[in-house]
């Protein structure tokens, strides 16, 4: 059965991180997203958590870590998180990106034509599209 119609599903992409405090100086001192919950393992087979976002949005990124993490990040070159900026890509936000621990690299001739990638400290990519992006 298709899920019902809803005024807005909200969005968790979960992924593990090597590095919390590296992972938290990309996504929130460099991108500007908010720390909307931390937590530390307290118990054998739990996990650091790192949630980020923006309040109000409908999407977060989780982030898993620590000492009793799983699994390891193995992101590949397809393994893209795209914002739809709807206008160009602020220069000083990609060199905000880059101080807090990102890498400018290509994400092939679509995504470089239509905006700027950067990997995050754990090889994820982030495309930043100045493109924009309706359902309608």
């Amino acid at each position: 059965m298709p899920l019902a119609p809803a005024a807005a599903l909200h969005l968790r992409i979960a992924r593990p991180s090597r590095d919390l405090a590296a992972a938290e100086r990309f996504w929130v001192d460099g991108l500007g997203l908010d720390v909307l919950w931390r937590s530390a393992a307290e118990a054998p087979g739990e996990h650091d958590l790192l949630v980020v976002g923006r309040p109000g949005d409908h999407w977060h990124l989780e982030l898993v870590g620590g000492e009793q993490l799983a699994v390891a990040p193995t992101p590949t070159a397809a393994d893209l998180l795209v914002l739809y900026l709807d206008g160009p890509v602020d220069d000083q936000l990609v060199r905000e990106l880059e101080r807090a621990g990102g890498t400018r690299v290509s994400a092939g001739p679509y995504w470089d034509r239509w905006g700027v990638t950067v990997a995050d400290p754990d090889g994820y990519r982030l495309v930043l599209s100045t493109r924009g992006w309706s359902n309608d």
